[in-house]
């Protein structure tokens, strides 16, 4: 491969080629020399004539060559599926109708000394797509698809955002103190300081000192991490838009969630009726807006509230096939019950409001229910695609809250995983104004939005097991593997 050359004068990509010219007629010459580069996805030799189709990022065109016009025809025609090649000739249209480049010269620019899987099946295994999604991307246009949405989503978010006033702003990834959500963090060891540190489960924390600092609508785009199970909806590290509005609440939220979603349907996929796994869906405003408890009594039959005694609830739970733990309150018994009878049947979209204040230590206490605070959760085809809650604002309530999830810990719940932040804390006692936040998983709204049923397919290199015979594998075997864990 010592002739492969340095860089190529590529003049045009497939996609323009094939709009340019769209009108041009079968048997139909330019006269116009072009140059493309791209893989070589299929080869057709047919004696003194080869015709090939070269796909770059954009489309495909066909390579029309021949014996009497093309610089080393013969070895043109032994190219493998995969090669990678710069053509140069004329843009003509065959007699077929086919719009091609009438092959004059060509350069290999990188062979492929692995296959790509059958033309018209792709590849299949989905170990291989998961592992190797460089041949994926190649060998699935639905994988391309795909991550073109994720792109599109993630870009279009961003210009929503702005036009609304919000900054873009980046927190740490390192953190020292793990907070924002419940979830168990990822721990690494900075040499130099000789201390722990922590992979963020989320920004949260971070960006409410940002409105503390005076910035008044914030948003990141941050990738986090979670040191816990996976599955067809869970990936240990994950993108999620998170973001914060002064002067608001809950109720702002939920306008901003359904504006926001269902513009993104309309300019990303042209409409706000959609159908996901085979069921209409649609997204169009205004989203229903109901309590956690309306919605359980609506799916078991039996009415649950707050108030409803804690031996009772762990009955009902008990017959709905919940695990229950002796510990828990009757906020806890509450989300248990929800999360195991209810929450996957919601197709919605719905607005799941007022959460038990037992597990929601962040957010403020309801203004009209106590024992609730102001929190949603929108659910939209049986899963969860995000989080939001009027902020809780004040200091002393909030080191309370810290306090009793550290007390949970050390009891022995593996779920209370917030600590005490005392640099959070001393934020607030230079006041928080009064705010909302909202968290999306971007990959469940690249999900919805692609009709896509595993978080795998809208991450390009998703977390896998070590692959055997690999080095550095370690005692692992192949194979994907997924470990079932509980929304939070």
């Amino acid at each position: 491969m010592s002739d492969v050359p340095y860089r190529f004068d590529r003049t045009d990509e497939a996609a323009s080629l094939q709009t340019r010219f769209a009108e041009l007629g079968a048997g139909e010459e330019t006269g116009l020399s072009t140059s493309v580069a791209g893989r070589l996805m299929l080869s057709r030799p047919q004696g003194k004539l080869t015709f090939a189709e070269l796909r770059d990022s954009s489309g495909a065109i066909q390579l029309f060559a021949g014996s009497a016009f093309t610089a080393r025809y013969d070895e043109f025609s032994r190219l493998s599926l995969g090669d990678w090649v710069g053509a140069t000739g004329e843009v003509v249209r065959t007699r077929r109708g086919e719009l091609s480049v009438k092959l004059r010269e060509w350069v290999l620019l990188a062979k492929a000394r692995r296959g790509f899987g059958d033309k018209w099946r792709g590849i299949t295994d989905p170990d291989v797509r998961y592992r190797q999604r460089y041949v994926d991307l190649w060998a699935n246009e639905p994988s391309r698809r795909v991550f073109a949405l994720r792109s599109r989503t993630v870009s279009r978010i961003r210009a929503i955002l702005e036009l609304r006033g919000f900054v873009e702003v980046e927190t740490p990834v390192l953190q020292l103190v793990p907070g924002g959500a419940d979830a168990r963090p990822f721990v690494t060891h900075h040499n130099t300081l000789d201390m722990d540190l922590y992979l963020r489960i989320a920004p949260e924390l971070y960006l409410k000192r940002l409105v503390v600092g005076g910035m008044e609508r914030v948003f990141e785009m941050a990738r986090v991490f979670r040191n816990e199970g996976l599955s067809r909806r869970h990936n240990p590290e994950f993108t999620m838009l998170e973001l914060y509005q002064a002067y608001a609440d809950y109720n702002d939220m939920m306008v901003l969630v359904e504006e926001l979603v269902s513009s993104l349907a309309r300019e990303l996929r042209g409409t706000t009726s959609l159908t996901y796994g085979g069921r209409p869906l649609d997204l169009s405003p205004p989203w229903r807006r109901a309590s956690l408890s309306e919605l359980v009594e609506e799916h078991i039959g039996v009415a649950v509230d707050i108030d409803t005694p804690v031996p009772q609830l762990a009955a009902i739970a008990a017959d709905h096939g919940v695990p229950v733990s002796a510990s828990w309150g009757a906020g806890k018994l509450l989300l248990e019950i929800y999360e195991k009878t209810t929450e996957a049947e919601l197709w919605g979209p719905v607005f799941v409001c007022d959460y038990p204040k037992e597990v929601s230590p962040l957010a403020r206490d309801h203004r009209s229910r106590p024992g609730l605070v102001e929190r949603f959760e929108p659910i939209v085809a049986g899963r969860e695609l995000g989080n939001a809650f009027s902020e809780l604002v004040d200091a002393d309530e909030q080191r309370a809250r810290f306090e009793e999830q550290a007390a949970r810990r050390a009891a022995g719940d593996t779920e209370a995983t917030m600590v005490v932040d005392e640099d959070y804390l001393r934020a607030l006692e230079y006041g928080l104004p009064p705010a909302a936040g909202l968290g999306i998983g971007i990959d469940r709204l690249v999900m919805l939005l692609g009709d896509v049923a595993n978080i795998r397919d809208v991450i390009a290199f998703p977390t896998l097991r070590p692959e055997s015979g690999l080095p550095g594998d370690g005692a692992q075997p192949g194979g994907a593997g997924e470990a079932e864990q509980p929304d939070r």
